[in-house]
């Protein structure tokens, strides 16, 4: 059966292959025109988000990074503690804080601190600039700092970076600040720091920082120390040399508003290029890097992806995330090109525009990295500032790159991510450092070669499918497997770090499996109006409709059934056609109304009329209407014909027209039904072995006298519900294997007695015949002769025992041969 359907399946490829390749590549177009204009961007982020979190998740905690979180209860903490409150201020702190902050990380064995904010506004005492600037410069701890961008900050020269210009800070006075935090108490003295507020590193800051006269960026604080940068400083500082090759680096372009009121910013958005907002002059120079921390976000708020590097035109400005990296791993220059980001001696594959998706690794701050809050570093500091240990967990900050973030929601820094909706902002830093300096890797796009080829294979794998099988439930439950089948192997391929479409592809198989089942029920449509149009003809209307309401509709194309033929034949038709030789219209009203009375009876049982072979009917019972009972059918169709000719015979015989004598074969069988013919004409017919052994068992009545002689399977399925006499055992021409065939009496219960009684007798006669004591059956056969001399098998096998009692043949088996 699985041979059959795959035959089917190669010739319905082989009638429409054109068909099914054209409507897979025009699927793939008009996905392709979606996909291009941007249709589908929401479909692809939603899918890749979910196989993202789905396949990516779960990472463990990165070796290389951890954060100081700026958490609620860091905020609650401080303002709860006077001392803390006296000397850093409420929110936002004094930059002393953050003084000690870096101290205690160095401290620690912190590999380098990476403060994840900008600051770019003076201290209202500029002595806390200029401490926290002579803090840096004689920390080991490595520090970066964030740089923001703003439309209204000033462009900056281009660097020259094969100049190293000089050290940008004054010297600082003989006599310097005092440390702001004493070194007895818990709590800190109260006079140890001044209450003045201090601005808190703040990202994306909107002011400028003055310039001084003359062109140069200056702090000049109020004991007389003057710290003051150059703008070919501040350029050298905040940009870094970046090489592209042919790429092109993205713009630092911004969408910005024009006009100053609400209605114009409304009305007239314009994009405009933005440059850097510089850091207070004192931290250049005392800063060991300085990089981008602009929010990147896809049209939807989501960080997916991060650019490594920006330019405004003059300069090239990395990431924060790049700057840091570059820094650690001692690279004099980053290399973006060739679909590889090289910083120092690692490499990083990246996409052809220069950009990668980020790879977190999970979607929780905590269970991604260690985390430390800024109230325990703090107390740490003051624990360690007295002799103590400082309580830290070493494993979280020793060797480890720290990051310095705000996840308190107040402080405006909680972003989107594909894991969460809402996460803090720092969290797309880490990530970043994480791949950077862990030996990971970033999510990149597969090449559109590759994409496009997934998407003509999926398109044609989704009409083949449909059109070759045409199977209603697979119509159904494509689409959903479609779509999850999708979702898996994308979802593997971003396991392995390469971002798969998955919208474009899904939306391609959706079209051609749209497609393909509108062809499908087209054909369908067709094919039940031809089924109605032909079967009507020749097989009850009622059961025609009833097979087309039900949809169980033939394939017309072929398939393997088992069903019932039904042959008949007039005997001795060639005589009988030679009476009207000089009326032929006689023998064709005679014919015809032989042909509808026998015809009428098969169709009342549900047979399909196969077609007429001159005065011989071939029906079909089990096709292509489905019937269990096909074998019973056939049978009680078999003696409803036989009796309407016993009726015709009667009428004809009163009108002195020829007798029409009829022979019936039955046989059932696995044959292969459908359409047969050429392309000028062909038919609704069945053809198999089963046919051919149904047409010898109506031929062969002649041999034995009989009227209905059925095969084997036909009794064995119909058994329950007729009468039968076993004929004989017979070999069919060219078959060496023997069968046993019946003579159909009646239905059930149907049988007088008188012959009832003749089948018995002759039943033990063919007994005998089998065991080849031919003599015994001739007696049996002779009295039971004489009891009912019209039984024509008695008479057929009285004959044969006479002739092998004379003769017996050699090696006897019981088995007769039918030869035609």
């Amino acid at each position: 059966m699985a041979g059959d359907t795959w035959k089917i399946i190669r010739l319905r490829w082989r009638d429409h292959w054109r068909l099914m390749l054209g409507v897979a590549v025009l699927s793939t177009a008009l996905a392709m025109l979606a996909w291009w204009r941007g249709w589908l961007d929401d479909l692809e982020r939603g899918a890749y988000d979910q196989a993202l979190t789905t396949f990516t998740d779960g990472r463990g905690k990165s070796p290389a990074v951890s954060v100081v979180v700026i958490d609620q209860s860091s905020l609650d903490g401080i303002r709860a503690n006077e001392r803390y409150t006296l000397n850093f201020g409420s929110w936002p702190y004094s930059r002393n804080l953050w003084a000690r902050v870096v101290e205690q990380l160095q401290a620690e064995g912190a590999r380098a601190v990476v403060f994840d904010a900008v600051m770019d506004e003076r201290s209202s005492d500029e002595s806390m600039d200029l401490a926290f600037a002579q803090m840096l410069r004689d920390t080991r701890v490595p520090f970066f700092l964030g740089v923001s961008t703003n439309a209204n900050a000033q462009p900056l020269p281009r660097a020259d970076f094969d100049k190293t210009p000089a050290s940008p800070l004054a010297p600082l006075p003989a006599e310097p600040v005092a440390s702001p935090v004493a070194s007895t108490g818990e709590s800190l003295p109260q006079e140890a720091l001044p209450a003045g507020g201090e601005t808190f590193p703040k990202e994306g800051g909107e002011e400028t920082f003055p310039e001084a006269a003359g062109g140069e960026f200056a702090d000049t604080p109020d004991n007389g120390a003057v710290a003051s940068v150059t703008p070919e400083e501040m350029a050298h500082a905040l940009a870094y040399p970046v090489r592209t090759g042919d790429l092109l680096l993205p713009r630092l372009e911004g969408r910005e508003f024009a006009g100053e009121t609400a209605e114009s910013t409304a009305e007239h958005p314009t994009h405009t290029l933005r440059h850097p907002v510089p850091p207070i002059p004192v931290l250049v120079g005392a800063v060991d890097g300085f990089g981008l921390v602009d929010t990147e976000t896809d049209p939807d708020g989501f960080m997916r992806r991060t650019r490594f590097a920006y330019t405004d035109g003059a300069n090239t400005y990395p990431t924060l995330p790049v700057r840091v990296a570059a820094g650690l791993l001692g690279a004099s220059e980053v290399k973006l090109s060739d679909r590889r980001l090289r910083v120092g001696k690692r490499a990083y594959a990246v996409d052809p525009d220069g950009g990668a998706a980020i790879d977190y690794g999970g979607g929780e701050l905590h269970e991604r990295f260690r985390t430390v809050t800024l109230l325990d570093v703090l107390d740490g500091w003051v624990r360690r500032d007295k002799g103590l240990p400082s309580g830290l967990p070493s494993e979280a900050l020793k060797g480890k790159v720290v990051v310095i973030g705000g996840t308190a929601l107040g402080l405006s820094d909680i972003k989107a991510t594909s894991f969460q909706a809402e996460v803090p902002g720092v969290m797309k830093q880490a990530a970043v450092l994480e791949t950077l300096l862990g030996n990971g890797r970033f999510i990149t796009r597969a090449p559109l070669a590759v994409d496009l080829a997934l998407t003509l294979l999926v398109a044609l794998v989704s009409v083949v499918l449909l059109m070759t099988t045409r199977w209603t439930p697979l119509e159904i439950a494509w689409p959903v497997a479609l779509l999850l089948g999708m979702y898996l192997v994308t979802g593997r391929f971003l396991s392995s770090g390469t971002h798969v479409l998955t919208a474009l592809p899904s939306m391609a198989g959706l079209l051609a499996s749209v497609t393909a089942v509108a062809f499908n029920h087209l054909v369908a449509n067709r094919e039940t109006e031809f089924v109605r149009a032909a079967f009507s003809r020749f097989m009850e209307p009622k059961l025609v409709e009833q097979m087309i309401s039900e949809r169980k509709l033939p394939r017309l194309d072929g398939e393997n059934v088992e069903i019932s033929a039904f042959f008949s034949d007039i005997r001795g038709f060639s005589t009988f056609s030679e009476r009207f030789k000089e009326d032929p219209r006689s023998l064709v009203r005679i014919l015809n109304t032989y042909l509808t009375r026998v015809s009428g009876v098969l169709l009342k049982e549900g047979g399909c009329l196969d077609k007429y072979i001159g005065d011989a009917v071939v029906c079909l019972f089990g096709a292509p209407m489905r019937q269990d009972d096909h074998a019973v059918r056939a049978c009680r169709g078999a003696l409803a014909a036989k009796a309407e000719v016993d009726r015709m015979r009667e009428e004809f015989r009163a009108k002195g027209l020829p007798d029409v004598y009829t022979r019936i074969g039955v046989n059932s069988a696995v044959n292969f039904v459908g359409n047969f013919g050429s392309e000028q004409l062909f038919s609704y017919t069945a053809i198999g072995d089963g046919m051919n052994l149904a047409a010898r068992l109506e031929g062969a009545n002649k041999a034995y006298g009989s009227v209905i002689m059925i095969g084997p399977r036909t009794y064995e399925l119909a058994r329950e519900h007729i009468e039968v006499r076993e004929l004989d055992r017979v070999r069919v021409a060219g078959k060496t294997e023997a069968v046993t065939v019946y003579e159909l009496l009646s239905l059930k219960g149907g049988l007088d007695a008188r012959k009832r009684a003749t089948v018995e007798r002759y039943h033990a006669a063919l007994a005998l015949y089998r065991e080849a004591r031919f003599d015994e059956a001739s007696s049996m056969l002779e009295t039971l002769g004489a009891e009912d001399p019209d039984d024509g098998p008695t008479k057929a096998l009285l004959e044969r025992c006479h002739k092998y009692a004379k003769a017996p043949p050699p090696d006897f088996d019981g088995v007769a041969s039918l030869d035609k």
